[in-house]
Order: C-alpha cells, then sequence, then structure tokens
C-alpha cells in the first residue's frame, strides 16, 4: 500500500467514525423537547453539510493522480479538522 492509498484508507475510516457519532448526536437529538429540537436538528444539519463537503473532497482525492495527491491533503486536512473541531463542538452542547 503506498502513501496515497494509506492516506486515504485514514480517511475514509474517519468519516465513517463522524459519520456515526452524527448519527449518535441525531438519535439523542430525537428525544428532547421540541424547543430544544429545532436547535439541535440545526447544528446537525450544518454538520452534515461539513460531512457532504468532506466527502466529496474525499472523492476528488481518490481520482488525484499518485504525484497530485500531495498537493490535494492540505485541503483535506484542512477539512477534515473543520469538521471535527465542530462535531466536538456540537457533542459537548449536547451534554
Amino acid at each position: 500500500m503506498n502513501m496515497k492509498q494509506a492516506y486515504q484508507k485514514k480517511l475514509q475510516a474517519e468519516l465513517d467514525e463522524r459519520s456515526a457519532e452524527i448519527d449518535k448526536l441525531k438519535a439523542k437529538a430525537d428525544k428532547t423537547e421540541a424547543d430544544i429540537q429545532i436547535e439541535y436538528y440545526r447544528q446537525i444539519d450544518e454538520l452534515r453539510a461539513m460531512q457532504k463537503t468532506a466527502d466529496s473532497k474525499l472523492g476528488e482525492f481518490k481520482e488525484a493522480s499518485d504525484d497530485a495527491w500531495e498537493d490535494l491533503k492540505a485541503g483535506m486536512d484542512k477539512t477534515w479538522n473543520s469538521l471535527g473541531e465542530a462535531l466536538k463542538s456540537t457533542k459537548s452542547r449536547f451534554k
């Protein structure tokens, strides 16, 4: 497995993990009072949008040539970090 494939595999695993975490937040939001649900659902929608962007960037990354993937890595890292921070922030508000 080359570096690109290893990085891609790592990103896909992280995306799957973050998707599962968002699903858990959604399940938790479903159990809250109606007035609180609205805010939780708004936050979850924002996370889903960020997740969709990350998934799209991962698709671009997969299509990149072995020579070009290093150029995309910085953008991928930024997207991943943003999604991770947003997820962490949202999880802390759900407590």
